[in-house]
């Protein structure tokens, strides 16, 4: 196995999306394989509890490393081994045949999330079709949410629990990178370009962040979730829908199915914004399961879509030396 010519590009699938960009996996070069697993001190126990966000970024992750190696005629391909108690998903190791996938390392490398104004209500029918397809091959769908203005009150609702948790609060304040000057800014975590902050703005944050014990019982965490309306920044709400009684192994290959519904939406010329809080949050995730008539541990994945109406930045990434 080459393990030089993989080596060559890991920056490239470390562009994988992950909650809070904080990066999670972690490779083991072995003779005869390559081995995928996380690192705990990467992951994130107060806002991901069950660890879903974690196990799906760590499928997008094989994902991108299967589409990368095969656009660069490594043949390459995947075998699940899940083991919670040692940290490992599973392994990359030799085939006969490159990954068959219709994306390419210009796909993997341009795709980004994009917290700015999107110029359309969301994607067209066919996209949706698409996207839905997709899913629809491991199990799962795609599903538009119908109502906005109940969509708006429970985004509301699920950013006063979150903001209202000191332990969320306290860990996203860790990967929060609101200044340049922060050691870790061009690495890893959420940076104030990325989260379409002005110079002001971010400064505003990182003072009420830092203030939040005394503030709190004051009322910060409403004041901070009233202080962003992303749905007011156009676009369509989709969520990733996943096989009914999907367990830890299942959503890590359902990480797949979510690189796979980006970069589909990547190459139809439309952008992604995570809305995790909806489903992070047991009564706005039940209630979003009614409004779609959905099993609530069905829903895997919310996110913003619509076509961008400038680039988006680029997150930071530890390996990001193309």
């Amino acid at each position: 196995m080459d393990h030089a010519a993989f080596r060559a590009l890991a920056p490239l699938c470390w562009r994988a999306p992950s909650a809070h960009n904080t990066q999670p996996w972690r490779l083991r070069y072995e003779p005869g394989a390559i081995h995928v697993g996380w690192d705990p001190a990467h992951t994130l126990p107060a806002a991901d509890p069950t660890g879903r966000d974690l196990r799906l970024s760590l499928g997008a992750f094989v994902e991108s490393c299967l589409i990368v190696a095969a656009d660069a005629g490594l043949r390459l391909e995947y075998v699940a081994e899940y083991d919670e108690r040692h940290h490992r998903v599973g392994r990359l190791r030799p085939a006969p045949h490159r990954y068959p996938t219709p994306f390419r390392i210009a796909d993997v490398w341009q795709r980004r999330t994009d917290r700015g104004t999107f110029a359309a209500a969301g994607p067209e029918q066919a996209t949706l079709a698409t996207l839905d397809a997709v899913a629809r091959q491991a199990g799962g769908g795609v599903r538009a949410v119908p109502d906005p203005d109940r969509l708006g009150v429970l985004l509301r609702a699920a950013d006063r629990r979150v903001y209202g948790d000191p332990t969320v609060v306290a860990e996203l304040r860790r990967w929060l990178r609101l200044s340049p000057t922060h050691p870790d800014y061009h690495a890893d975590g959420l940076n104030d370009s990325c989260l379409a902050l002005s110079r002001p703005a971010a400064t505003g944050l990182r003072a009420a962040l830092a203030a939040y014990p005394v503030l709190r019982p004051l009322g910060l965490p409403r004041l901070l979730a009233a202080a962003d309306d992303p749905l007011a920044r156009g676009g369509a709400v989709l969520v990733l829908v996943g096989p009914a009684d999907l367990d830890r192994p299942g959503q890590v290959e359902f990480g797949r199915v979510l690189l796979r519904v980006w970069l589909a939406l990547h190459t139809a010329g439309l952008a992604a914004h995570p809305l995790s809080q909806l489903i992070d949050v047991a009564v706005t995730r039940t209630a979003l399961g009614a409004l779609l008539d959905v099993a609530p541990d069905r829903l895997l994945h919310v996110t913003r879509v619509g076509r961008p109406t400038r680039p988006a930045p680029r997150s930071a990434r530890r390996l990001d030396t193309v």
